[in-house]
Formats: C-alpha cells, sequence, structure tokens
C-alpha cells in the first residue's frame, strides 16, 4: 500500500524490520516508528516525535469514523478491494 508514498510513514512498533525500513527508504520514504525495549535509541526531531504522540489521536478518529458508518475490516487482499468496501460504507 506504500508504493506510491513519500515522504514520512509513521508506525507502531509491531512492523519494525530492517528489511521493510531499507525497502521503504530506496522508495524515499522515512520510515518512523517508536523503538522497542532492546533497541538502540535512535534520535528524532521534535516535529516527528509529536507526530508519533498524535498517531493515537489519529487512529481514536479513523476508528470513530469507521464505527458511525458501520465500516467492516475484511482481510482485503488489494487496495481496490478495500476502496470498493470503504466507498459502499460511506454510501450506506
Amino acid at each position: 500500500m506504500a508504493k506510491f508514498i513519500k515522504g514520512k510513514l509513521f508506525g507502531d512498533k509491531g512492523y519494525i524490520s530492517k528489511a521493510l525500513a531499507e525497502e521503504l527508504w530506496d522508495q524515499g520514504v522515512q520510515w518512523v516508528t517508536r523503538l522497542r525495549r532492546h533497541m538502540k535509541p535512535v534520535v528524532l526531531d521534535d516535529f516527528d516525535k509529536l507526530l508519533l504522540r498524535k498517531r493515537s489521536l489519529i487512529e481514536t478518529i479513523n476508528d470513530q469514523l469507521k464505527n458511525i458508518s458501520q465500516l467492516e475490516h475484511s482481510r482485503h487482499r488489494s487496495l481496490t478491494g478495500f476502496m470498493l468496501n470503504w466507498v459502499a460504507a460511506v454510501v450506506a
């Protein structure tokens, strides 16, 4: 899903892997996450720290919007399937 993204991509600790970070870096995307306990500290910009803190607020709002529009999460196999499900929920 991150093929056409440029800039920064924020995620949680569960997605951390060197292979993913290198692949995204080759595409021109900076991968920003919090660190696990056993990882070496990385210096983040103040703005990146702020955005990481706001990530939970953004996820809460997205969850509320999904509940209001009764958008079901099914394991989408493609971006087209996701968008079709999303459009159907918004129309309903």
